[in-house]
């Protein structure tokens, strides 16, 4: 075992369903219905939202440590999504399947390495990354529209 895979948890997110869409509007939130699947990944489940799916985009602060590499960027959740525990090694469908930029931190949550890899490939990246003792966690993000997608940490 060399890391695990994090979703997020639904608790922050579940209130936001019961807003109407101008309360949503007001604090820069979409409601969704999707239309295409795959394409819609949420970061509850780490799976693909289905078609017919009510989702929100929101923005999400996924590097809250106050550094130069502070960031926040949109995200999808999924209307009921229950948190994913992916078991330690485990890559879900919605990694696998896309291009993946890993970007790892220190404990002072200082970048100290980046690479872009397939998903096929992220399992033997990942490993790789955590040979490497200054690395505390990673994020990853799905590399072409650039979102935050899950947090890694060493198993």
């Amino acid at each position: 075992m060399t890391f695990q895979i994090h979703a997020l948890c639904e608790e922050p997110f579940a209130e936001l369903f019961t807003l109407s869409d101008a309360e949503l509007r007001a604090r820069n939130i979409r409601r969704m219905v999707v239309d295409t699947s795959p394409g819609t990944p949420c970061r509850v489940s780490l799976s693909d939202a289905e078609v017919g799916e009510t989702v929100l985009l929101l923005n999400y602060t996924h590097q809250p440590a106050e550094t130069p590499y502070r960031a926040s960027h949109a995200i999808f959740v999924r209307e009921g999504a229950k948190q994913a525990t992916p078991r330690p090694d485990e890559i879900p469908p919605a990694l696998s399947s896309r291009l993946i930029s890993i970007r790892l931190f220190d404990d002072a949550h200082m970048m100290v390495d980046a690479d872009v890899v397939e998903g096929a490939r992220l399992a033997a990246a990942l490993a790789r990354a955590f040979g490497n003792e200054a690395v505390a966690y990673g994020h990853l993000h799905y590399a072409k529209p650039g979102c935050f997608a899950a947090l890694v940490r060493r198993a």
